[in-house]
């Protein structure tokens, strides 16, 4: 099966690749798309704007393949059926049959494309186990892009409608637009109706987009898109060299080798996730829309709950909303609300890739909350007796440094090729540990890279520590105007020079920007 999507595979560089071979961020190919569809969308009539973005993000998501595109439409025209049925009456029982129908019907092509082989080995690997030979079939398919992303923001505008928490939208563009939106059509964010599709309701009339050209949110956004090149091109994909060469062969190396790599792993995710979602929320800004901001110093957090409140953020939003509180939150007792926990996390796992290792990973997040809870008592105990103040910086930093490590670990899950390979991974990162850094230079990048590679990570400390006081880019913009300059020429230089480029290097290699 070839898994071309959007979620997470690192190791694959070439073939059939990501948000198609002409057109991702990183790519030069958008560089001409993104300025030529702006120019246009500024100059041509209001009531021809909807028209023209819709027609910019299909030519966008076409030009990895022309079929994708085909699904995409039919997952829209379906939804958008089953809304407006379901927005008919105000009979509950005839609006949660429509809405239901709706779901199940795109669930239904998620699970064909994505999950289908997934199962089909589970059940032959079951049925072996427990004696019965079998051989699972097998189909070849191609798995959409973005096709994760954009299935659960249709089943979240359902679920919106049926609540009564957003009207049934009534212009098929303007709906299909809100589904397709280039900027956030292959790895989000998530959004929901009563923010993205609201803002392209605010036309003067029921097909124009009235956003008039603004130079300021234009500049904000542009700089936005330019850390985004940064994250990726320069911090992302050059520790990718590294962390490709050590989980390819992690027997080769000792513990503090895997170490190093693991760490390096969390910061390319972090790098080039951030990277594609800053770049979407920037694109998106210039255009005149507000997209969710995905990330908020993630590996600042303090504990893996508060993780999850800074990364991916719309994700996490959409499983609190659509999956954890209708089980019934916490709402029910500690143990429900345990229990509810894991099946989210185990669910968003799943989600993330069709394969054991993925489950494995949430598996790991929803352990690490149930933990926490179980174990807050004693720790507030202990905290009160050796008179340990929360807040106080030093125990701040200690909680960061360990929220870290337990989220780095589940990392290894994620990045490796088999649930297996991840133990195996950790098992030897723990028994042959030692402190020798003898050769750290060997493991894809020479002294200069590492070099280039630290500066980048001390650059984005330095800029999530500013972040929590608000956005660093407000701090930019109000500079003079010599000392914004030579941070945008800065910026510039920094991706230009020390941006991965040319050889084996992809450019349609976003992590989240495949899926298996």
């Amino acid at each position: 099966m070839l898994y071309n999507e959007g979620t997470c595979d690192s190791r694959r560089r070439g073939g059939n690749a990501g948000p198609g071979e002409d057109m991702v961020f990183n790519s030069p190919q958008f560089l001409l798309f993104f300025p030529a569809v702006t120019l246009l969308y500024f100059l041509v009539p209001r009531g021809w704007r909807m028209g023209w973005l819709l027609l910019a993000s299909y030519f966008f998501y076409a030009c990895a393949h022309v079929g994708y595109t085909v699904l995409l439409l039919c997952t829209t025209a379906v939804s958008f059926a089953a809304a407006l049925l379901a927005g008919r009456r105000r009979d509950p029982l005839w609006r949660r049959g429509w809405t239901a129908a709706g779901i199940v019907s795109v669930l239904a092509l998620l699970f064909f494309f994505k999950y289908f082989n997934f199962a089909a080995q589970s059940a032959a690997a079951l049925l072996s186990w427990l004696g019965a030979a079998g051989e699972a079939p097998r189909l070849e398919l191609v798995l959409p892009l973005g096709i994760s992303f954009y299935t659960f923001q249709e089943v979240g505008y359902l679920a919106d409608v049926c609540r009564g928490k957003v009207p049934a939208e009534r212009n098929f563009l303007r709906y299909a637009l809100f589904t397709a939106f280039f900027p956030k059509l292959v790895s989000g964010p998530i959004e929901r109706a009563d923010g993205l599709l609201a803002q392209m309701r605010e036309g003067r009339d029921g097909w124009g987009l009235d956003v008039p050209f603004d130079f300021d949110r234009m500049r904000r956004g542009l700089l936005l898109m330019l850390w985004g090149l940064f994250l990726k091109l320069v911090l992302a994909d050059r520790l990718a060299l590294l962390v490709d060469t050590v989980f390819a062969d992690y027997t080769a190396y000792n513990g503090l080798h895997l170490a190093v790599a693991a760490v390096c792993f969390s910061l390319q995710i972090y790098g080039d996730f951030g990277g594609y979602s800053a770049i979407a929320v920037g694109a998106a800004e210039v255009l005149g829309f507000r997209l969710t901001d995905n990330f908020r110093q993630p590996y600042l957090a303090v504990s893996v709950r508060d993780f999850w409140h800074r990364w991916h953020v719309s994700l996490s939003g959409w499983f609190r909303d659509y999956l954890y509180i209708p089980l019934g939150g916490s709402r029910r007792g500690k143990w429900r609300t345990r229990l509810n926990l894991m099946v989210t996390f185990l669910v968003s796992g799943l989600w993330h890739g069709a394969s054991w290792n993925f489950v494995a990973w949430g598996g790991l997040h929803g352990l690490y909350q149930v933990a926490g809870d179980l174990l807050r008592p004693g720790r507030e105990r202990a905290c009160a007796a050796l008179r340990i103040r929360r807040e106080a910086p030093v125990w701040r930093a200690v909680r960061t440094l360990f929220t870290f490590a337990l989220v780095t670990a589940a990392w290894v899950f994620f990045r490796a090729d088999s649930a297996g390979q991840a133990a195996g991974f950790l098992a030897r990162a723990v028994t042959c540990f030692t402190l020798d850094p003898d050769g750290l230079t060997g493991l894809g990048l020479d002294w200069k890279d590492l070099a280039v590679a630290l500066a980048a990570v001390v650059t984005v400390f330095l800029a999530d520590l500013l972040g929590r006081k608000g956005p660093v880019r407000d701090r930019v913009l109000a500079l003079p105007l010599p000392a914004r300059w030579a941070v945008y020429l800065l910026g510039l230089f920094a991706v230009l020079i020390f941006g991965i480029y040319g050889g084996d290097y992809d450019p349609s290699d976003f992590i989240y920007g495949r899926e298996f």
